[in-house]
């Protein structure tokens, strides 16, 4: 996986809170202080957050998380990590280098993406009156594309930037519910300990769309799959032109 847990759910809390709210407050002081915060206690961080420890214990399971255990095994290891994509001297070399690695990644869908698969998931897209579809930092942004182009093209579908809201939009899904997932590494379901909730993950039908990997979670029905660089840079223009060929050939098939 490119990223941890922790940017997951603390960076979904920031963007989908009001800025005022509690949850805000919270995890924009942990991640602010983040340097501090292996040894804190739910106590010193009640107060250093100016709340009841009890909002402590909220906020911990209104981001996903189970309890504050949970938080302290994560900011233990906050698992920040920046890939830097040239390091030449010369600014115009750097642009030239990064540009050159997207194009490179670009180029890798147009020649691995599966057509099939491609015209299977827009069969069910038509199909389907219940769709979700989501993704994690930068790959939601490329299920927010999908959702605006396919609302263009007068289907509504459902997609959250939080977290949490995902996984319990996908928990409460039944047979009726088509689930589009975007997933770089396929490690979407990884940050999720899901054992407990398997059956009820096997009742909607799931695509994930990812990079090729080895295996998949049992209960991922179909897979669109493309090979890839597999690196921070490049991954985000990958799904995004994978999310903008699904509308193009969704337009294609059903509105054209």
């Amino acid at each position: 996986m490119i990223y941890g847990k922790l940017p997951i759910v603390f960076l979904s809390t920031i963007a989908t809170e009001k800025k005022d709210s509690t949850n805000s407050q919270i995890a924009t002081y942990i991640l602010e202080h983040i340097d501090q915060m292996q040894d804190v206690s739910i106590r010193e961080l009640a107060q250093d957050c100016h709340v009841a420890m009890s909002s402590i214990s909220r906020f911990c399971k209104e981001i996903g998380l189970k309890d504050f255990a949970e938080l302290k095994e994560l900011l233990a290891d906050p698992d920040f990590y920046f890939e830097e994509q040239s390091q030449s001297s010369s600014m115009q070399k750097r642009i030239d280098d990064y540009g050159q690695k997207v194009c490179e990644s670009i180029q890798m869908v147009q020649s691995t993406l599966h057509q099939q698969q491609l015209i299977h998931l827009c069969q069910d897209l038509y199909h389907y009156q219940k769709v979700g579809i989501f993704g994690l930092l930068k790959a939601q942004t490329a299920a927010m594309n999908l959702q605006t182009d396919l609302l263009m093209l007068g289907k509504q579908v459902d997609s959250y930037v939080s977290y949490f809201q995902q996984m319990e939009h996908i928990l409460s899904a039944d047979e009726n519910d088509l689930i589009i997932v975007f997933s770089y590494t396929g490690s979407y379901f990884d940050y999720e300990d899901l054992r407990a909730l398997q059956k009820k993950l096997e009742a909607p039908k799931i695509w994930m769309i990812t990079s090729a990997q080895q295996e998949y979670p049992y209960f991922v029905d179909e897979v669109l799959t493309f090979q890839s660089l597999q690196d921070q840079g490049s991954h985000p223009y990958q799904l995004q032109f994978i999310a903008s060929l699904i509308a193009q050939e969704y337009f294609r098939r059903y509105k054209s």
